[in-house]
């Protein structure tokens, strides 16, 4: 144990960084995926037909995507279209795509979910359409969507630690840097599971706490 806090202690610096960007992407990607998923769930929940079926196909084909091959995707496609994307970049993109898919069916569910009096409502006092939706619909869908969305961060926390494949610096790639010069493999992937667990459980405490505010209100 105690060789095992020594090399811990030495690789202090490169673990907090890898952390740091796995914390950095997952936010990235959880806040452009919701400006993403929220353009798809207005579109799949209100637009005509011809105008849902892309949006429809871009969330089917997402969500029915491992996130290995979007990230693979995200990484080696660009190039061959001649495009320069960095490991990091084309990692963030991955899961921005996938955060994207996921929010914006949860976001059509809780729309579709909400009482079509309250649309009528709106409507009767001279509301137009993005203004129903910034003041009526879009406040009461984002209650219920609140506990997936929090399951979707969660889940982009883990699967930031796929993006070692294509070679981004985040919290897995350096503890297996570690695990290359200290040998310590079991140790050090104990380490790193653990602090995977710590940050979800926090974010799912989070959630829970928001839920209740929420709730509240």
């Amino acid at each position: 144990m105690q060789a095992f806090l020594d090399q811990l202690w030495i690789a202090r610096w490169p673990l907090w960084d890898g952390l740091l960007l796995t914390a950095g992407i997952a936010a990235a990607a959880i806040a452009f995926g919701t400006l993403l998923g929220g353009i798809v769930g207005v579109q799949l929940a209100y637009a005509p037909w011809w105008l849902r079926l892309p949006f429809r196909l871009y969330v089917d084909i997402m969500r029915g995507t491992p996130v290995l091959v979007l990230i693979l995707a995200a990484f080696y496609i660009p190039a061959v279209a001649g495009l320069s994307l960095g490991p990091t970049e084309a990692g963030t993109l991955a899961l921005t795509l996938f955060a994207g898919a996921h929010i914006g069916e949860l976001l059509r569910g809780s729309l579709q979910a909400i009482p079509p009096g309250q649309a009528e409502a709106g409507r009767s006092i001279g509301l137009t359409f993005p203004q129903l939706l910034a003041y009526v619909l879009l406040p009461q869908a984002a209650r219920s969507a609140l506990p997936p969305w929090i399951n979707t961060g969660v889940e982009l926390i883990k699967g930031s630690s796929l993006l070692s494949i294509i070679g981004v610096g985040e919290l897995l790639l350096r503890t297996q840097e570690v695990i290359g010069r200290t040998f310590m493999t079991i140790q050090f992937y104990i380490f790193a599971g653990i602090v995977y667990l710590v940050i979800n459980i926090a974010l799912d405490q989070l959630g829970k706490s928001l839920e209740r505010r929420v709730g509240q209100h």
